[in-house]
């Protein structure tokens, strides 16, 4: 385990980090966390692109994303220049966890969240990019690979 300290919405936040664990399934309607394969856009694993410190989570378009674990909500962010304007980013925090979430709209952006709670729902990627898989991207605080977590 580890500190993390990050810029967020110009503010430094700090977390401890873990070295294993698992978190519950992200995304309502589906069994598991699965990874984003490839596409006509890219794939969705970490590291698939030079900018991609992420992992793409197939979700359907409108579905309610869940809290992967309890923690804090820390409020909304700016997403990275190479994200379109449709995504919507925020924090959760926790004593163990931190991490960004992408191409949701949040229900709320500030505040206690229990694992399993709904967070909001996925924007709709197919009215933007036709034929992409439908996915939220869930990127950790400290840009490392949240693998092996989901």
């Amino acid at each position: 385990v580890f500190w993390l300290s990050a810029m967020f919405s110009g503010n430094t936040v700090s977390c401890l980090v873990p070295t294993a664990g698992a978190w519950s399934v992200l995304c309502a309607g589906h069994h598991n966390n699965r990874v984003r394969g490839c596409d006509l856009f890219g794939c969705g694993g970490f590291n698939s692109r030079s900018l991609h410190k992420a992992v793409d989570v197939v979700c359907d378009d409108y579905s309610i994303v869940n809290a992967p674990f309890s923690g804090t909500l820390r409020g909304p962010g700016r997403s990275p220049s190479y994200l379109p304007s449709i995504n919507s980013i925020f924090l959760i925090c926790m004593t163990e966890y931190c991490v960004k979430i992408f191409n949701i709209r949040p229900y709320r952006y500030m505040g206690p969240i229990s694992q399993g709670e709904a967070l909001g729902y996925l924007l709709p990627l197919q009215e933007r990019f036709s034929g992409i898989t439908s996915h939220m991207e869930l990127q950790m605080c400290d840009r490392s690979d949240p693998s092996p977590y989901i």
